[in-house]
């Protein structure tokens, strides 16, 4: 299932992630959201928090996701990835270099300084 998070920024459309992911939900929730964020902002700055497995996204909903990357290529800004899982870390910093945009992955633990990230470009100085 994907939630929106409600206390991201503005400008960033920010999504949770727990237990099976379908494509419904990318159909229902993130792709309008996403429309909302690009009309209001002429940019992408989106943040997907992975509570759940890699193995819970349907194959339907990995479709879902790479077509969301496709129909925006243009107006990626900047995307953080939030999980303890080092593989996804590990593919996002090297996805970065192929796709427009910043791509950055963020432990669990920085939530907010990834959402912060998503919104400014920068990170919370410690």
């Amino acid at each position: 299932m994907i939630t929106i998070i409600p206390e991201a920024p503005q400008n960033v459309a920010a999504f949770n992630a727990t237990g099976e992911v379908t494509k419904e939900d990318f159909e229902n929730l993130v792709f309008p959201r996403v429309k909302e964020k690009v009309d209001q902002f002429d940019e992408l700055n989106y943040l997907l928090y992975l509570d759940t497995d890699l193995n819970n996204f349907t194959t339907g909903a990995w479709w879902q996701d790479a077509l969301l990357g496709l129909k925006n290529l243009t107006k990626w800004n900047r995307t953080a990835i939030v999980t303890d899982n080092d593989g996804v870390q590990n593919f996002t910093d090297i996805f970065s270099v192929l796709m427009p945009g910043e791509f950055k992955s963020f432990p669990k633990e920085n939530l907010y300084n990834a959402l912060y990230w998503c919104q400014n470009g920068n990170e919370i100085e410690a």
